[in-house]
């Protein structure tokens, strides 16, 4: 079976790279494109595609569903557009494949429940690299034994939402096996404001942001004349399309809403 495949945020860097794996992958077939300016009838008009690539760009996501059918929904946008464009296509039966993160708590409830009543697949992955998902599963398990823990991660400076969604997810995951510490000295003092990062559960997290970066992420275990690192590092894109289409083939066995690649591996 050819899975139909549409694309939101076609022209921005990693939905640039998931339209090619898409076209040049066995069972996979590109029908539709969302971007939030129409810049032309189909792909082939933008310089950044091969002229021969002839797919509908629309800017309504509801035309584009009604018009083009598509069985899933690959949302490479924004954190201002994903959560709706997500809810949109679980409410047309629109199986839903997300790499963008900046979703609040309630959001996810509510999408979760979305997905679960209509008994669409959803898949929420803040990272699609294997290396990625495996590093978070491994910062997991050293937890139980290291529990003062650092977590650093690193994106290009077009990145929007921080911390990221892989550096939040990676401390949810040490959640469920450490207990909330506060970490450092007691009467420790930020002499300026955010010094020391967020504070999720006393683990904080720093965010980076620099040209040339891509997507890396250390987590640090400190322990006593000792420390762990546990790194991860994407140096192009196409480190998370592997992880893309799999979840694309993934998505069409689901009846709900999965947040994170390692649940489905």
């Amino acid at each position: 079976m050819t899975i139909r495949v549409a694309i939101a945020g076609c022209r921005g860097k990693m939905g640039s790279e998931a339209v090619k794996t898409v076209c040049n992958r066995d069972g996979l077939e590109l029908v539709a494109a969302l971007d939030y300016k129409h810049l032309g009838d189909s792909l082939a008009e933008l310089e950044m595609f091969p002229s021969s690539l002839d797919v509908p760009i629309y800017t309504n996501l509801t035309q584009l569903i009604t018009e083009t059918k598509p069985d899933v929904l690959i949302d490479l946008t924004n954190p201002h557009s994903v959560y709706e464009h997500t809810k949109e296509a679980l409410l047309h039966n629109v199986r839903t494949v997300v790499g963008t993160t900046g979703f609040t708590d309630n959001q996810l409830d509510e999408l979760k429940n979305l997905a679960k009543s209509g008994k669409v697949g959803c898949i929420i992955a803040p990272n699609f690299a294997i290396g990625a998902v495996l590093m978070m599963k491994f910062a997991k398990e050293a937890a139980k034994y290291l529990p003062h823990v650092e977590i650093i991660e690193l994106h290009h400076d077009r990145k929007l939402d921080a911390p990221s969604g892989t550096g939040k997810k990676t401390a949810q995951m040490i959640a469920e096996v450490r207990e909330a510490t506060k970490q450092g000295h007691e009467f420790e003092k930020e002499t300026m404001p955010g010094a020391r990062g967020a504070d999720f559960e006393g683990m904080r997290i720093h965010s980076v942001r620099l040209p040339g970066l891509v997507a890396h992420q250390e987590v640090l275990f400190g322990g006593e004349g000792q420390m762990l690192t546990i790194r991860h590092d994407s140096y192009n894109r196409e480190s998370f399309m592997d992880g893309v289409v799999y979840c694309v083939e993934k998505v069409m066995t689901l009846e709900e809403l999965v947040y994170g690649l390692e649940n489905i591996l």
